[in-house]
This record gives structure tokens, C-alpha cells and sequence, in this order.
């Protein structure tokens, strides 16, 4: 385990919880150096953790932590897939749809909790640009979706 894997597993995200696809897609790919991380939901097991409309049904605060979860899911998907976290140069992109009541104008605070997670756990690394959105739903009526754009360290 490597010290950015060993950082998500300190934070509460042991790495054998990679979800599996739900669907006909493939979770990674990686093409000249860039990764491309499918969206993940907040599901830890099988079990979806954050279900319906922020903030009506989920709060903000537990949104935020469900991103949290979103972002773990990504990282751990990596480690099963691509390899080490030590692979990874730098994110690039990470974009978080959340599935909001009409009037809610604050999706960048939920997703705000992906973002933290990142930094945490690769550090510098971490940074990355960001879109933040309000969605009419999402799949299986997750409260948050999240995916993510990175580069490879060369000759990885």
C-alpha cells in the first residue's frame, strides 16, 4: 500500500470497497497517459447511502459527505483497475452532478466534499478544475454523482 492508499484508508476508505459497474460501461480507460473514471455514487458495498433530491431529502451536509464517498469510490476504482495511487500525476477534471430541487443553487458546496477528499489524499496532486451541477435526477436517485479526469505519471 502506498502512502496516498494508506491517506484513504486513514480517512475511512479501506480499498477493497471498489464498486463494481452497474451497467455495460468500463469503470476506467486510459488513453495517452489520461485516465477517464466513469461517474460513481455514494454506495458503500452494494448499499447507496445518500437516495433523493438535495437539500428536500438529503441535506447538505450529508450531500457533501456522500461526495466524499463518490470521490473514495473513484480512487478505489483506480487502484483495482489501473494500479497504485503513486501512478497518478495530477488530476485534471472532476465534474459533480447533484440531483437537486428545483431552487437549489448550491451544488459547488456538495461537491466541495469530492474535491476536499482528492486534496486529502493526493495532496498537490489533487488539484484539479471543476464543474459543479444541479441534475432532475440521477441514476438509481443518487443525491450525487462525481467523475474524474487525470494524467499518469509518464511511463505509467
Amino acid at each position: 500500500m502506498d502512502e496516498r492508499e494508506q491517506r484513504l484508508a486513514d480517512l475511512g476508505y479501506p480499498l477493497d470497497g471498489a464498486p463494481k459497474p452497474a451497467g455495460l460501461y468500463t469503470p476506467v480507460v486510459v488513453v495517452d497517459g489520461t485516465f477517464y473514471l466513469s461517474g460513481a455514487v455514494p454506495v458503500d458495498g452494494s448499499q447507496l447511502t445518500a437516495k433523493g433530491k438535495v437539500p428536500s431529502d438529503v441535506s447538505v451536509e450529508a450531500a457533501t459527505s456522500a461526495a466524499a464517498l463518490c470521490a473514495a469510490n473513484l480512487l478505489r476504482v483506480f487502484v483495482r483497475d489501473v494500479g497504485p495511487l503513486s501512478k497518478i500525476d495530477r488530476l485534471v477534471k472532476v465534474t459533480g452532478f447533484v440531483n437537486s430541487d428545483s431552487d437549489f443553487t448550491e451544488p459547488h458546496l456538495v461537491v466541495n466534499g469530492a474535491s476536499q477528499l482528492f486534496l486529502d489524499v493526493l495532496g498537490e496532486a489533487g488539484h484539479h478544475a471543476r464543474s459543479a451541477v444541479g441534475m432532475a435526477t440521477l441514476p438509481i436517485g443518487a443525491a450525487v454523482e462525481v467523475e474524474l479526469i487525470g494524467r499518469l505519471i509518464s511511463g505509467s
